[in-house]
């Protein structure tokens, strides 16, 4: 046999080989959770790996699980370690993933199939996290920001997959609204358009990610915890989409406004300047934003993504109740 030949049968016997293994492993205490009707909550990697610098992103981590519990609820932090998916990482496999040496991926809910066949390791985004959540039986999910639609997007069509991925599966995703850096507006037309419906989790204004009011107004709104697990539940029977609450970051934590519209018009113009676009115009625009404030608004994310995590909690609660 040929060295090529060789080659080739071996890449076969390796590919036969892993699919003789399920691409989805789930940890113990997540799948116990499962099993009995427990309130679980997914939990995405890319604020880790790529989203917050080292050792914020660690701390960050620990904290968003700790704040699932402290609703009532398990956390399962996700991500794609060595052709597989983990439901439930360890804080060494959650430290693994987030080695520079790595140089782990960011992926969405189309990656998923390539990266798991190819082996390559990631960090999931909010489209990743809901698909695969949804894949193991689990319906809520917290982030700090939903993806949307941006600014240019009439010139360059960049939409965030967060959106679509929302309008075809059934979830819940607990959010600050989107980044005042997209086009929130376009972005809530987007929402309407694909059937997602967005309520806010105590008020009548659409957060905008660091401020507690983007501009946009809402619908709908629910007061508790309860009331929103019985909205998506009512919301299912009819359509098989998401459900986005968006929850405020608390009124003493929020970027000063003044900050914020300086923060937001240097970093607009640094994308511009520089020519970035893609993937590259989200990391450089919020690594503008802390330079700006001075690393405020790093806190500010930090503040918000731990609150989603527990009112997440406590929605994942109500719903397993809800459904006992």
């Amino acid at each position: 046999m040929s060295e090529a030949a060789l080659t080739t049968s071996l890449y076969t016997l390796r590919c036969v080989n892993n699919f003789r293994f399920s691409p989805v492993v789930i940890s113990d205490e997540v799948a116990t959770a499962i099993r009995e009707g427990r309130g679980v909550v997914a939990l995405e990697t890319t604020i880790v790996v790529h989203g917050l610098p080292s050792p914020i992103n660690f701390d960050v981590a620990r904290e968003c699980e700790a704040s699932v519990r402290k609703g009532g609820a398990i956390p399962a932090t996700i991500g794609l370690l060595e052709g597989r998916v983990v439901v439930g990482l360890s804080e060494s496999e959650l430290n693994a993933l987030a080695d520079p040496g790595r140089h782990a991926a960011k992926f969405s809910s189309r990656d998923l199939g390539v990266a798991l066949a190819t082996g390559t390791d990631g960090a999931t985004t909010v489209a990743g996290t809901i698909t695969i959540a949804r894949r193991v039986g689990i319906s809520v999910m917290a982030t700090g920001g939903l993806g949307g639609v941006h600014r240019d997007a009439h010139d360059t069509f960049d939409e965030s997959a967060d959106l679509t991925a929302l309008s075809r599966t059934s979830a819940v995703v607990v959010a600050s609204g989107v980044k005042s850096i997209l086009d929130i507006g376009a972005t809530l037309e987007r929402l309407d358009t694909l059937g997602v419906p967005v309520v806010g989790y105590q008020t009548r204004q659409f957060p905008g990610f660091y401020l507690r009011d983007s501009g946009f107004s809402l619908d709908w709104s629910v007061a508790s915890a309860e009331e929103a697990a019985a909205t998506f539940l009512r919301h299912r029977e009819f359509s098989s989409s998401g459900l986005l609450v968006a929850n405020p970051v608390a009124a003493k934590k929020e970027l000063d406004r003044a900050m914020h519209d300086a923060a937001l018009d240097s970093a607009l113009a640094t994308v511009q300047l520089e020519g970035l676009s893609g993937k590259e115009v989200t990391p450089a625009l919020l690594s503008e934003f802390a330079r700006h404030t001075s690393g405020v608004s790093v806190q500010v994310n930090r503040d918000l993504v731990v609150a989603n995590a527990e009112l997440a909690g406590e929605i994942a609660t109500s719903l397993a109740l809800a459904l006992a």
